[in-house]
């Protein structure tokens, strides 16, 4: 719970002072925000930094495989409307990097902490959040996460007996197998467009049957949990039936879904879903996520995209043909080295649009797309992708490290 006491011992002052000088050098020289080497020196100083940290803070978890990025800049705009906030709103999301974030400040109330998948039951041991934001499960970094369902297992047990209020999505079986080990959970129908992980039961392997957008195990009985709260067109629907309209400046039918996740967590602090909403419109971009850029005089909106879910929900929001777009994809140490995945995402939906391939494996995006009989151009770099693309906007979507560099490229 927040308060007004300094939890901070003189170990842990100096622990703090020492990350912050350490991330400061490595900015100095151009070697990132340094809030992840900041981070891991002050951890070896005081391995109880993080618990100290957030001693005084309510904090609210966010994880997923996609989407918790946006999510918990949705949920720490809200909550500025009751108190200050401190946030890794640039998604260092392991315990280096929280802690770099939670150290830079002191007078926060909230903390909105994003939480990657496989850290997310140590990061709740050390915080002791008020809440905890469940929003989806997917194939992703297969090299580094393995198999969804083991992570699902992973938050299950880690999370049994939780004091956490769990808020999480309805509609992602794997999720609501995982929340369902925590006593206290608010379930959200937030929708799935990507439903290839979870054919199987999580209880007990059985089929799963998924009628409309339902979904039940005829074998052992799991099945969708009925929510108290949904997204409903352009509209979040509360537990009392009220409906609330969403007004965002991010695209697609995604960030609605996160948007109606982050009112659930808004409202477990006390902010209402109408002040919650009005708040999040005034998030334009995300880590540059969903910019639009002007480079060699041409209007560029960049797009990340990590693994087969976030795609899909990608190729749905760009606009539509002949629109030209350009891919980029790598496969380096945080992207996953593994780009097998590409041949789980349906590139078909591309019909129509001219294509530009970029990025340290290109030469396996383009042969992925030659299977899914597109028609494409192999580029050395965005220069002369750009230069070769047909009048309009284009669309930039890339995956992570690939994403970094055209940030880089184009200034943003």
């Amino acid at each position: 719970m927040a308060g007004n006491s300094d939890p901070l011992t003189p170990r842990a002052k100096l622990a703090v002072t020492a990350g912050k000088a350490v991330a400061a050098a490595s900015r100095a020289a151009g070697r990132g925000s340094g809030s992840v080497i900041g981070g891991r020196v002050a951890l070896k100083l005081d391995p109880d930094l993080l618990a100290r940290l957030a001693q005084n803070l309510d904090v609210v978890l966010v994880s997923a495989t996609n989407g918790k990025t946006t999510t918990t800049r949705l949920i720490a705009e809200a909550l500025r409307a009751a108190g200050p906030v401190v946030s890794n709103a640039l998604g260092a999301n392991m315990p280096a990097g929280i802690t770099s974030a939670l150290a830079g400040s002191s007078e926060a109330r909230y903390g909105v902490i994003e939480v990657d998948e496989k850290y997310l039951a140590g990061v709740a041991r050390d915080t002791d959040p008020k809440c905890i934001a469940l929003l989806n499960l997917s194939r992703d970094q297969l090299d580094r996460a393995a198999e969804t369902r083991m992570l699902a297992e992973n938050w299950r047990e880690g999370l049994s007996g939780s004091k956490a209020v769990i808020v999480a999505n309805a509609d992602d079986p794997l999720v609501v197998w995982a929340a369902s080990s925590s006593p206290n959970v608010i379930w959200v129908a937030a929708g799935q467009m990507w439903k290839d992980d979870a054919w199987s039961c999580p209880s007990c392997g059985g089929v799963m049957q998924r009628p409309g957008d339902d979904w039940f195990c005829g074998e052992c009985g799991f099945r969708r949990p009925t929510p108290s709260w949904a997204l409903s067109g352009d509209h979040v629907l509360d537990p009392h039936g009220s409906a609330w309209p969403i007004h965002l400046q991010l695209p697609g039918r995604a960030n609605k879904a996160n948007a109606a996740s982050s009112a659930a967590v808004a409202a477990v602090f006390g902010v209402p879903p109408q002040v919650a909403l009005e708040r999040m419109y005034h998030v334009q971009a995300v880590a540059g996520r969903y910019d639009v850029v002007q480079f060699m005089q041409r209007d560029l909106r960049l797009l990340l995209a990590k693994n087969p879910a976030g795609w899909l929900e990608t190729f749905s929001l760009i606009d539509p043909p002949p629109t030209p777009v350009i891919l980029s994809v790598n496969a380096r140490g945080a992207d996953g080295t593994d780009t097998s995945w590409l041949w789980d995402v349906d590139y078909t939906r591309l019909t129509g649009h001219p294509i530009f391939v970029l990025g340290d494996r290109r030469l396996d995006l383009a042969v992925r797309l030659e299977v899914a009989n597109q028609q494409f151009q192999v580029c050395e770099n965005l220069d002369e992708a750009v230069q070769a693309a047909p009048p309009g906007r284009i669309e930039v979507i890339a995956n992570y490290t690939a994403f970094q560099d055209l940030r880089r490229r184009v200034g943003n």
